[in-house]
């Protein structure tokens, strides 16, 4: 198996990759579209149908596409800008390896398998974690949905080529379960001397955009009483959000930013940034962001400027099924199940259909960074665990 897998990931491996880098796979840009097309080309070779949703999600079924008690697997292929390769492809790499693996088994299933690639699950490009499995479940409306604008001002319609589909129930009622495989985001089976484990929650998690607007003027010319810098109210809010997250056991994190006229001599008359913030409960979250934002309007009224803050993402707490969580680390000999911090397409599909998650062991605990890996033989591990629970799942008698 080991071989196989570096045969596969082999394939992928150089598609968006930067020479600065990690990969650029933005949502439906040019790398994740031939990654796209060879997906369709792995479904043509195992004689398997590919069907799209009509919001940028693809299927490739082993039996019938959409029939009654469907198990899904797979992931996605969008990155974080110049983030590792193994954030999503690892999961359809695995998921078309487990089909292989089963039919050398002489494994005919008794529901249909479908191996999914969702559409923009990282939010790289248009701001909306997880928006492929959001508009399946009617999390996102369609109409949202197709305006979200990427940095060039293409938006996810324009890129789409039509309007979103948006929710489609008779496709989600023929769900029977879901199980997406993922390199770990965190060290913990490496703590544990574990190849393999099972998610048991995702903490809930969002994204605040916060516009700090000020006074431009001359760096040069204009007194440091008499300045309006939003610079200042953004720096004091950075700091703020570390100092909150640790006091609360939570995560906070800024790091993304705009700046007008982000000129050298120019005090900016806007700074746009990005507050990520993740804790184990919905409580500990809302205490944590409310902090945040209160420190950075007090400074504000210090600074003479002003913090307009809006929504752009809320993502609750999850907890997965538990007798399932449990059922498949029994079945792989008592597989740790653990917690994540980072969000996943099969959070979103889980308030709708029993979710699994599989974890594969990362050494380092390093993601979203070109230093994120798993070795092949944990790799070939995580797809002997899939082909396991695929087996189980797709069961007529699997409950």
């Amino acid at each position: 198996m080991t071989a196989a897998f570096e045969q596969l990931w082999q394939e992928i491996a150089p598609i968006g990759r930067d020479p600065k880098g990690g990969y650029l796979r933005y949502a439906l840009s040019t790398p994740e579209l031939v990654l796209r097309d060879w997906f369709r080309n792995q479904a043509a070779r195992r004689d398997m149908d590919v069907s799209e949703d009509g919001n940028g999600n693809l299927f490739a079924w082993w039996g019938q596409s959409w029939g009654h008690d469907a198990v899904i697997t797979g992931s996605h292929f969008d990155s974080v800008p110049h983030g590792g390769g193994y954030d999503g492809p690892l999961g359809i790499v695995s998921a078309f390896l487990a089909v292989d693996a089963l039919r050398e088994r002489g494994v005919t299933p008794d529901k249909p398998i479908g191996i999914a690639a969702f559409v923009e699950e990282e939010g790289g490009r248009f701001g909306v974690p997880c928006l492929g499995s959001r508009l399946i479940t009617g999390a996102i409306t369609p109409k949202k949905a197709a305006k979200l604008r990427d940095a060039d001002g293409v938006t996810f319609g324009e890129a789409l080529g039509v309007r979103p589909a948006g929710a489609l129930p008779d496709l989600m009622g023929r769900m029977s379960a879901v199980v997406e495989l993922h390199i770990e985001q965190g060290r913990a089976l490496a703590d544990l001397d574990a190849p393999v484990g099972v998610a048991s929650a995702i903490w809930p998690h969002g994204r605040w955009r916060m516009d700090f607007t000020g006074s431009g003027d001359h760096a040069g010319t204009t007194r440091m009483a008499d300045r309006h810098d939003p610079m200042l109210t953004f720096a004091y809010t950075v700091l703020a959000a570390n100092k909150e997250a640790r006091l609360s056991g939570a995560h906070a994190t800024i790091a993304r930013v705009l700046v007008e006229p982000n000129a050298t001599n120019a005090i900016p008359s806007l700074v746009r940034g990005w507050l990520d913030a993740r804790a184990e409960d919905t409580a500990t979250l809302d205490r944590l962001v409310e902090a945040v934002l209160k420190r950075a309007h007090d400074r504000a009224e210090r600074d003479g400027t002003t913090v307009v803050v809006e929504p752009e993402s809320n993502s609750p707490q999850v907890t997965f099924d538990t007798t399932l969580a449990s059922r498949l680390s029994g079945i792989l000999g008592d597989a740790p199940i653990l917690p994540t911090g980072a969000g996943h397409d099969a959070g979103v599909l889980s308030a709708h259909v029993p979710t699994a998650m599989l974890f594969v062991r990362n050494p380092t605990g390093v993601s979203h960074s070109p230093a994120e890996h798993a070795p092949d033989k944990d790799c070939a591990a995580g797809v002997k665990a899939l082909a396991t629970v695929l087996d189980h799942l797709s069961r007529k008698d699997s409950r």
